[in-house]
């Protein structure tokens, strides 16, 4: 893919926490290269806005050209504008230059409650950016002040319908896409000290992949920030914008998400969890020769599913990870009466079962576990074992959830509720747990 080139349009903030300097850190932390035109210099700290000094629009202009002449950028991410003229000048420059990837976050209200534009200023940005804009990130106060300057009366959101409504009306301003920040949105539980800048971060990702796969990884990120976060000043502080910076390319705790979403694994985890024999399933329409063909199949591999986990508590050098092994079989086996339970309501006995010679699908997929278990160590097992044990639960999720699943004289419905049920999904959060996939 390349270095990719980012020119951040913002004011300068003096304590470090928002504005350009948290913008370049998320590039960092992102292995992208940033370009800066700074609109406004901010005498600030954690506890507010004490000054702002605007940058001359002139100047800013040069910088613009200075850097979209020469290194050039591959999307543009706006901040704070400082003036009307300066928001117009930033319209006018970026059309000239052709850019496409343009993200605004319209730099309006501070996190401590200071405004930050002039009205002038919100109804420049309002008339001359938002048709160019592909992604706006207001948050609500913002989205509020966008709105109400263009004449619709729009109140305060209450809860997360009133959210959704209010960035839909905000769309229609004439941004391709919105993502309307809920962090001034009333909450009934409990929440933590807001953080300063925790939204700008959420745009880099954005340049570099489709909207929804952003949106979610940049919101990882941000979350991980705010966990990992040091309290600094005496207000609303930065967030740690450096928590992944190591090798691993995903956020802490988000392994399996990041190998789920990988576009070369993607085809092949759907064509496993959405193939044609759950989706008949789903719906009844599976011939009852079929599934129990299916259910015979499926004790005999958990019993080698259960060795499979026995040699995983052989192969471990912790106690944790051996008491681990340890709870999954035993889990396996309240899975396997359940399956006979279910297997009776079939006409299958448990003689009948067990008597039934292994399918070759069955025996290569089961030993290829228990061999890769042989010769290898514990974690390559792990991930031996992880597909089988995700999957189920994936699939049963997907279809107890899905519209078009038929629930009512469904002979099948009672095998996707097991596996949907509390147990299992305790199972899958063991198998699949922190000290295995981090």
């Amino acid at each position: 893919m390349g270095l990719k080139r980012v020119l951040i349009i913002a004011g300068s903030d003096s304590s470090g926490g928002a504005g350009l300097e948290a913008d370049q850190r998320v590039l960092t932390a992102h292995g992208c290269y940033a370009l800066t035109a700074t609109t406004a210099l901010t005498a600030q700290n954690t506890l507010g806005v004490q000054d702002i000094h605007v940058v001359p629009t002139e100047f800013v202009r040069k910088q613009i050209k200075a850097g979209l002449g020469d290194v050039g950028a591959d999307g543009v991410k706006i901040g704070m504008l400082a003036s009307a003229e300066t928001v117009a000048m930033v319209a006018e420059e970026l059309k000239a230059h052709n850019v496409h990837s343009i993200i605004l976050d319209p730099v309006m209200i501070s996190t401590s409650g200071s405004q930050l534009l002039p009205p002038n200023a919100v109804k420049a940005v309002r008339e001359h950016l938002l048709p160019y804009t592909t992604v706006l990130t207001p948050n609500i106060p913002e989205a509020v002040l966008l709105l109400r300057d263009s004449g619709v009366d729009v109140k305060e959101p209450e809860n997360l319908h009133d959210a959704i409504a209010l960035a839909k009306q905000v769309h229609k301003l004439g941004p391709r896409h919105i993502l309307l920040k809920g962090g001034h949105l009333p909450l009934n539980a409990q929440r933590e000290k807001p953080t300063a800048d925790a939204d700008a971060t959420i745009v880099i990702d954005i340049l570099e992949m489709d909207i929804t796969r952003a949106v979610r990884e940049a919101c990882r990120y941000v979350e991980a920030g705010i966990n990992t976060s040091t309290d600094l000043g005496k207000g609303n502080g930065p967030i740690n914008h450096f928590h992944s910076l190591y090798s691993l390319p995903y956020a802490p705790g988000h392994f399996i998400d990041y190998i789920l979403e990988r576009p070369d694994v993607q085809p092949l985890w759907k064509a496993f969890t959405e193939h044609g024999f759950v989706q008949k399933l789903s719906i009844g329409a599976l011939p009852v020769e079929n599934f129990k063909w299916y259910l015979v199949q499926d004790y005999l591999y958990l019993v080698n599913f259960a060795r499979s986990n026995a040699l995983a508590a052989y192969k471990s050098h912790t106690i944790d990870n051996i008491a681990m092994s340890a709870q999954i079989v035993l889990h396996i086996q309240h899975e396997m009466k359940l399956h006979l339970d279910y297997c009776a309501s079939f006409g299958l006995s448990k003689e009948d079962i067990e008597s039934s010679k292994e399918s070759l699908t069955c025996t290569a997929y089961s030993r290829y576990i228990l061999d890769i278990g042989q010769s290898g160590d514990w974690l390559a097992l792990q991930f031996a074992l992880a597909p089988c044990l995700l999957g189920y639960g994936a699939i049963a999720q997907r279809l107890f959830h899905a519209e078009e699943s038929v629930r009512e004289g469904n002979n099948y419905w009672k095998w996707i509720e097991n596996y949907v049920a509390d147990d299992y999904s305790a199972a899958v959060k063991l198998g699949s747990g922190e000290k295995l996939f981090t």
